[in-house]
């Protein structure tokens, strides 16, 4: 079964975008190439188990193992040294990313608390759109229960946009709701 979002963009968003954005070529336009999902953990520094249930809800979520980060350098000041685990990110593609993307937009966003939108600012200027999550309750997958420490988390969605005007024009066929004025 292929993913809900995947048939949509196909039949409907593909379309409509070329339209909107005035594009003749089929492969110039936007689409999206990978969602990454990152959460830092800087009190791993202190104790490292902390990183086996930070992994175990980023795996929940994401449906993928995801890959634990170890420190480039180290740096003193933070009491880290080169090597130390200090957070986890997955790469989602395919199918896979389809579906996150479907849950993120239809099930999860609606969950945060005092709920306005996402900013229309956090485009890097390549098409690429990164949003900051504040704590990890609010995907589905997750049992309140077990969480003993809330996690923020950054989703970075690239896509094959050039500019922030494909990338946002493909976001909002997809549904992402953007915060109005920002």
């Amino acid at each position: 079964m292929a993913a809900r979002f995947k048939e949509k963009y196909v039949s409907e968003i593909r379309p409509a975008i070329a339209k909107e954005l005035g594009i003749e070529n089929a492969m110039a336009i936007p689409r999206l190439e990978k969602i990454v999902i990152n959460m830092g953990l800087g009190e791993a520094t202190q104790n490292v188990k902390i990183i086996d249930p930070l992994v175990a809800d980023l795996a929940a979520i994401s449906g993928q193992k995801p890959v634990t980060t170890k420190a480039k350098k180290s740096i003193a000041a933070f009491k880290v040294r080169e090597g130390m685990p200090i957070g986890a990110m997955v790469t989602l593609r395919g199918d896979k990313m389809y579906e996150f993307l479907d849950r993120l937009i239809t099930v999860a966003l609606p969950r945060v608390r005092d709920f306005r939108g996402v900013s229309s600012k956090s485009f890097d200027g390549r098409g690429n759109y990164t949003l900051g999550l504040r704590d990890q309750l609010i995907f589905a997958e997750i049992d309140y229960a077990k969480v003993d420490k809330m996690k923020g988390m950054n989703v970075t969605i690239v896509t094959t946009a050039v500019d922030d005007n494909g990338a946002r024009a493909l976001l909002k066929h997809f549904g992402m709701p953007f915060r109005a004025g920002a």
